[in-house]
């Protein structure tokens, strides 16, 4: 598989934060723009883990566990149902605001919103595609601003095995049942 972004060794880290934030034996997630599923099908190695993931392109059907769905919509049954939300895609948002508040409210009280960006996600980076950039350093200043005291944010950083990148997963807890 080609042009696969997620990697074995930063989603070992997803399953590991996931596993201590998560006070659950098993744990319901969504992997948010996954193309070809590479995540979820990963994460669903272990049988602790029951994943799918979600992508806009038609092509999302082609793959196993994988819908067709644009991540800013909301959807009445995934509100408040799942223990993480995993995606390296809020850069390719057209409203990364709105994705991020719709991922907020898809976790119940106690689970995880897990963003992964690099510096590849900057601003020189932005374009058509991708057009949501921001450095990896002023992220947290990003969520304060839009969330401000509805969640809590913290991070960890891991080294990608396939691209020659540091990633930064920035874990998000909601304080609030509803992120507005």
């Amino acid at each position: 598989m080609q042009n696969i972004w997620a990697d074995k060794t930063t989603l070992t880290l997803v399953k590991d934060i996931v596993s201590k934030e998560v006070s659950n034996r098993s744990f319901s997630g969504i992997c948010h723009g996954s193309r070809n599923g590479f995540e979820q099908n990963y994460l669903s190695e272990d049988d602790k883990f029951d994943v799918f993931g979600t992508d806009i392109s038609p092509t999302a059907k082609q793959f196993e566990r994988s819908i067709e769905w644009d991540f800013h919509d909301e959807k009445e049954e995934w509100k408040n149902k799942f223990d993480f939300i995993y995606s390296n895609s809020l850069d390719q948002g057209w409203n990364p605001r709105k994705a991020l508040t719709t991922w907020l409210n898809q976790i119940h009280q106690g689970g995880v919103v897990i963003i992964e960006h690099t510096n590849a996600h900057g601003p020189q980076w932005a374009g058509e595609m991708d057009p949501f950039g921001v450095k990896p350093n002023v992220m947290p200043y990003v969520f304060a601003d839009w969330f401000g005291h509805q969640i809590s944010t913290s991070f960890e950083s891991v080294q990608k095995d396939n691209k020659d990148l540091k990633a930064w997963l920035f874990i998000l807890k909601k304080n609030v049942l509803v992120v507005t």
